[in-house]
C-alpha cells in the first residue's frame, strides 16, 4: 500500500507567502497613522485641561501648535480644532482624514475623530 504525502505544494507556499506579505504590508503601513492619532488624542486632552484651568482659546491653539510640532503631527493644525464647553469643562475636537500610499495608486484611507471627552478618565 502506497502512502500519500501531505503538505503544501510550492505554488501553495508562494500563495500563502503572498497573502502573509500583503497582510504585513497593510499592518506596517497602519502603525504610523494610529501612532499619530493616539499622540493627537493625548495632546488634545492636555490642551482641554489647560482650557478648563482658565487658558484662552488663542493660548490653547498656541499650546497645541507647540505640542504637535514636538510630536511631528502635520495632518492637523490648531485652526482645525473645535472648542466647546460641556458641563463646565472645555471640550476640544478634531476630525481629519489620513491617506497612506500602499502600492502604486492604491492607498489606505483612515478617518479619525479625536476628542478630549474620550481622553478623560
Amino acid at each position: 500500500m502506497k502512502s500519500r504525502q501531505h503538505g503544501l505544494s510550492l505554488i501553495g507556499m508562494f500563495f500563502v507567502a503572498l497573502l502573509l506579505a500583503g497582510a504585513l504590508l497593510v499592518g506596517f503601513k497602519s502603525v504610523g497613522p494610529y501612532k499619530e492619532y493616539f499622540a493627537l488624542q493625548r495632546i488634545i486632552g492636555l490642551v482641554a485641561d489647560e482650557g478648563s484651568n482658565g487658558a484662552s482659546e488663542s493660548e490653547m491653539r498656541r499650546s497645541f501648535d507647540r505640542r504637535a510640532n514636538i510630536d511631528s503631527i502635520d495632518e492637523i493644525k490648531a485652526s482645525d480644532l473645535v472648542f466647546s464647553k460641556q458641563g463646565g469643562r472645555v471640550v476640544v475636537e478634531a476630525e481629519y482624514e489620513r491617506k497612506v500610499p500602499l502600492v502604486g495608486r492604491v492607498s489606505l484611507a483612515f478617518d479619525f475623530k479625536a476628542s478630549s471627552k474620550d481622553s478623560r478618565k
